[in-house]
């Protein structure tokens, strides 16, 4: 809340406070007893219309923005789904690429094996085969002895020509993974784009929403002040009468007024890191203090600078789209940012911008969530992985291990 917004509250509740005081249960029953007035005082009609009308206009912008921020929540989901995709293509392009060298290998060696048999035959005279042959005691043995010279190199033959399919097959399969993988980095680039042109049209909506909020508070105090004045007004009123009724009478009379007042009141163990680097990225974690509430990504941005590591502003989903690219639990490392690009568990501005971290080991993540916390991983993903999922990187590309 800005210092505007709190003067302006300050004055909204002095208002009431002597709304309060006036409208209390012994001048309210003295007010509306008056034969002048049979209704309680009000605010000019002029006044009263404006507020309703600046009333329903911030009603039907609210309503917008909520729209923009469930579409963004949705798209953000099939952004998160086009990640997990891509993840998966990834992991069976590398199964299908081992798999290839595994049949290269093999190849090599049959090949190779079969190499070595042709040059010690040169060797020893190229009489293996025909000494084979030579010492056939009999035709049929002739025979026998043919057929299995044929029989092995129709094996040599076979097993090549079989791994040469196997390999042309998944060379195949593998450009088709490629392309897959291409078609959903395309998507996936389409979908970050789509965020970012809905994230312009929220800010652009929510200025107006800010505008309209200051105007139905000015407006609101300004009905306040009118309907203080107009009680006021009918209590002098009403002092008069009967001053002037007692005066008539040559009676004393005494009455005692209410008035009230009011005031308002406004209502971790270190992890030990693997460098040098990743121990100044915790201990700014627990040095850097909040920025304020919603500002999840200034703190993350302020701890690294205060650590030394760099600058990197952006929002949480411009981090997450731009640095966190994994999933994998076995991946993560002490100084990853870890973060969501949209959550439905605190509204809209949830929705939009979602949230982002630190990871600083043992299983917990610190953020700002208008006070520093720190919750286990499993909390965290719990809370900030119902909409687009969490996922984790080094912010920046900087590889601090």
């Amino acid at each position: 809340m800005s210092p505007n917004s709190d003067s302006i509250l300050s004055q909204e509740l002095s208002r009431r406070t002597a709304l309060k005081a006036l409208f209390g249960a012994t001048s309210a029953a003295v007010l509306f007893g008056l034969p002048t007035r049979a209704h309680a005082a009000e605010a000019s009609k002029e006044t009263t219309d404006k507020l309703n009308a600046a009333q329903a206009q911030l009603d039907e912008v609210q309503a917008q923005l909520d729209s923009i921020a469930n579409e963004y929540a949705a798209l953000a989901s099939k952004n998160a789904q086009t990640l997990n995709d891509i993840e998966g293509v990834q992991g069976q392009i590398d199964d299908t690429q081992a798999q290839i060298d595994e049949k290269k290998a093999e190849l090599k060696k049959k090949r190779g094996d079969l190499s070595d048999r042709v040059a010690a035959s040169y060797k020893s005279g190229g009489t293996n085969i025909l000494s084979l042959l030579l010492a056939s005691g009999s035709f049929e043995e002739l025979v026998a002895n043919a057929h299995y010279v044929e029989k092995i190199n129709k094996s040599d033959r076979d097993a090549i020509e079989d791994i040469q399919t196997i390999q042309a097959e998944l060379d195949a399969q593998k450009t088709e993974l490629e392309a897959q993988k291409a078609d959903l980095e395309k998507l996936k680039d389409q979908q970050t784009a789509q965020m970012q042109d809905m994230q312009a049209k929220q800010q652009e909506v929510q200025t107006v929403l800010n505008g309209l909020s200051d105007d139905v508070k000015e407006l609101m105090a300004q009905r306040d002040s009118e309907i203080l004045a107009a009680a006021q007004a009918e209590e002098a009123a009403r002092k008069a009468a009967a001053a002037a009724a007692a005066a008539n009478k040559n009676n004393s009379y005494s009455g005692g007024s209410s008035s009230g007042g009011g005031s308002y009141a406004p209502g971790t163990p270190q992890q030990n890191a693997g460098s040098g680097k990743q121990q100044a990225v915790v201990n700014a974690c627990y040095s850097t203090p909040s920025p304020g509430q919603n500002w999840c990504a200034a703190w993350v941005t302020n701890v690294f600078r205060n650590a030394g590591v760099g600058y990197f502003g952006g929002n949480a989903c411009d981090m997450f789209n731009a640095w966190c690219y994994s999933s994998d639990r076995s991946a993560l490392q002490v100084g990853m940012i870890v973060a969501d690009s949209s959550h439905s568990g605190t509204g809209a501005p949830g929705l939009i911008y979602g949230h982002v971290g630190i990871y600083v080991g043992g299983g917990i993540v610190m953020s700002n969530e208008g006070a520093i916390t720190s919750k286990s991983l499993d909390s965290f993903i719990s809370f900030y992985g119902t909409g687009s999922g969490v996922r984790w990187g080094w912010l920046g590309g900087v590889v601090l291990s």
